[in-house]
């Protein structure tokens, strides 16, 4: 997929270790994305969300921690990407002024049966021709996420475990 003319000069590049934190028992499915609704994904989208630091997995994970089950957190290695940085302001100002806000409450819109903001600005920027995204953190100044609509295909980016996988 070639990238829409405009788009390019707001796209990052980003590459090395990335971090997810998951309930232990699903570790070894971990690189197939998430398996439910989230802020930039519908239930039957392939979605990878990341972190681009361990305490950026601490913060995104705080709402999502419930109850006792085991969780761990796992490392990651990312070949090049070029990603559209919701972090840079003209970056953000124009996926607003295309598809929504990205930031918005998606939990709140889907309570309500609405379509979530974030879920038309993840369609725009894809079809832009970004394989994902900078998600700066609403929770910690500074942590940003990373979130992949394609990885270990062709034209997509590449992305492996770094660190063992428990059985």
């Amino acid at each position: 997929m070639s990238v829409m003319p405009g788009i390019a000069p707001l796209l990052a590049e980003v590459r090395g270790n990335f971090y997810r934190e998951v309930d232990r028992d699903r570790a070894n499915t971990a690189l197939a994305g998430s398996h439910r609704p989230a802020r930039y994904s519908r239930a039957d989208q392939p979605t990878l969300y990341l972190s681009s630091s361990p305490s950026g997995v601490d913060a995104a994970m705080q709402a999502h921690r419930h109850g006792e089950r085991p969780r761990i957190v796992l490392t990651f290695g990312l070949g090049a990407a070029s990603v559209f940085d919701l972090r840079e302001a003209e970056a953000l100002a124009m996926v607003r002024r295309e598809a929504g806000d990205p930031l918005g409450d998606w939990q709140r819109a889907l309570a309500h049966s609405e379509t979530p903001s974030s879920w038309r600005a993840r369609d725009w920027i894809e079809a832009s021709g970004a394989v994902g995204l900078i998600d700066p953190s609403r929770r910690a100044a500074g942590l940003w996420h990373l979130v992949l609509f394609r990885w270990n295909e062709a034209g997509a980016p590449t992305i492996h475990a770094l660190n063992a996988l428990p059985d």
